[in-house]
């Protein structure tokens, strides 16, 4: 073991007793621990640590992440310099463990001024495969995949939105490990490895999120998918309520997927079991309880951390009814390239964008790229309300909209922001009723406020004759709620403000590996 600090190490190893072992860019300490009988410990055992001093190494680390509980596996990254990389994993022997590692080691001060970020660290052991024939059923693509990769345990097709008989263009594929899942994709990563004569896309997909227990022993929302796109939500409560009538609360229906939320939790069982496979519409339909996000949200930690995959299962956010569903993709993307939905808050989603969700695609080898201006672009492709308002005004042929930022004296000394928009055009300047924290919310809330106003001028017989009608009835299509914030003065920043992003619930999932 070539390092500077070669005896503490050894030092460590005999006070332990735990074996090292560098391989792969890697350096194992334990994994088994001594003693250690039967298998590794259970999936949500292990831990992802980064902003680790270069210069740190195990005989400083263990000690401090033994606080949380035994450790089964340490595994530091390294590179050939023999400084570490940065990062670490570590397996507790249980989950109860790694949880407490992440209460007590989160941004706990290593080293004076020194921070380290912990969470929870999931193994991906699933690929998401796209541009398959979308004439092929399961059977066919797992058996093709079996032929060409090792460890195939499950290929996992939806059906199309628009033609049941037919697959999306793309499937999961579930592997026995988070090695063979690397192995597989290492094999048909480059792009040229066709199935049936069509190039493949290859991409890790994110593991599905685990719930505890406790959590899920409080769900009353079942999560259902396969529907039709014209089975209308009225539908699903009259036929989720027909074994309890009233038993409903309501009902969400996105594309071909739904959430239906129950007053009680038993009668949300209860329908599940009854409705699973049950045809509407002439769609047999997937039945589950769906999975709460947590309300610190799922950010993940490091930039290792994708936002690329799809998850099995409905996720629901009950506080804002936030519906996301990582497994769906909306109808009409082309060859089923989908895997990389954006989840979007919902104040700031474009309502042009109702047929298509926000993704992002492999960027193939030799593809042309062509110059485009934003004229060219349908409003469709526009996520913000910031790029939706310049859109229309190139459009009309008006100059860009200006802002200007205001600050508003909030309570327990917050300082709150709203931004007045000025329309050099059409004479007028508009402002919010709701005023933000965040700059970029204050500006993307001002530029909100402009739409809708303009989208009043618009359809007001007494407009100006200068304006261009829409490309489409409304501008806006999606109630906004006014949140009024009587008595407070108004000022001018000058400087801006610094901003802060606000912490939260942090989830490590490897997309790649020393395997890799």
């Amino acid at each position: 073991m070539e390092s500077p600090n070669e005896a503490a190490l050894l030092a460590l190893m005999e006070k332990t007793g735990y074996s090292m072992v560098q391989e792969n860019g890697q350096r194992k300490f334990g994994g088994p621990p001594p003693g250690w009988e039967g298998p590794p410990p259970p999936r949500g055992c292990e831990v992802f640590v980064g902003k680790i001093p270069r210069d740190m190494y195990e005989d400083e680390l263990v000690p401090v992440f033994e606080r949380a509980g035994r450790i089964y596996e340490f595994r530091l990254m390294m590179e050939f310099s023999g400084e570490n990389r940065g990062y670490a994993f570590v397996m507790y022997t249980t989950r109860e463990a790694a949880q407490r590692a992440i209460h007590l080691l989160d941004n706990f001060e290593i080293r004076p001024g020194k921070f380290i970020g912990v969470c929870v660290s999931l193994d991906n052991c699933r690929l998401f495969i796209g541009s398959i024939p979308k004439d092929k059923k399961k059977e066919e693509i797992q058996e093709e995949m079996m032929k060409v990769t090792d460890g195939v345990l499950d290929v996992i097709v939806y059906p199309s939105a628009t033609d049941k008989s037919k697959n999306r263009g793309f499937a999961f594929v579930e592997y026995e490990s988070h090695k063979a899942a690397a192995m597989a994709r290492r094999k048909l990563i480059p792009g040229t490895f066709q199935l049936w004569g069509h190039t493949i896309q290859v991409d890790w997909a994110e593991p599905e999120k685990d719930v505890d227990e406790e959590t899920m022993q409080r769900v009353r929302v079942l999560y259902v998918r396969n529907l039709m796109l014209h089975t209308t939500e009225e539908t699903l409560r009259y036929e989720f309520s027909r074994l309890k009538p009233g038993s409903v609360e309501r009902v969400k229906k996105l594309t071909d997927y739904a959430f239906i939320h129950f007053h009680s939790r038993e009668d949300a069982l209860a329908a599940q079991q009854s409705m699973n496979g049950k045809l509407i519409d002439g769609s047999p339909i997937e039945v589950t309880l769906a999975k709460p996000v947590s309300k610190d949200g799922n950010r993940r930690f490091g930039t290792r951390a994708s936002h690329n995959g799809i998850a099995v299962g409905g996720v629901y956010s009950d506080s804002s009814f936030l519906l996301q569903s990582k497994d769906d993709c909306s109808v009409g993307l082309g060859d089923g390239l989908c895997a990389r939905p954006f989840s979007l808050l919902p104040h700031l989603a474009n309502p042009y964008a109702v047929d298509l969700e926000r993704c992002v695609y492999p960027f193939l080898p030799g593809s042309s790229l062509v110059p485009v201006s934003l004229q060219n672009l349908k409003p469709s492709q526009l996520s913000s309300a910031v790029s939706l308002l310049e859109y229309f005004c190139h459009k009309n042929g008006w100059s860009l909209p200006e802002y200007y930022l205001y600050s508003i004296a909030g309570h327990e000394e917050k300082t709150l922001l709203v931004y007045k928009v000025f329309i050099s055009n059409t004479r007028s300047s508009y402002m919010a009723d709701k005023v933000c924290t965040i700059l970029e919310d204050a500006k993307e809330l001002a530029a909100q406020n402009a739409l809708l106003n303009l989208d009043s001028s618009f359809h007001d017989p007494g407009s100006p004759g200068s304006f261009s009608p829409p490309a489409s009835p409304g501008l806006l299509s999606y109630p906004f709620r006014p949140l009024p914030c009587p008595g407070y003065s108004m000022a001018p920043i000058s400087p801006p403000l610094p901003i802060h992003g606000a912490s939260g619930q942090r989830l490590y999932i490897p997309n790649q590996s020393s395997f890799f």
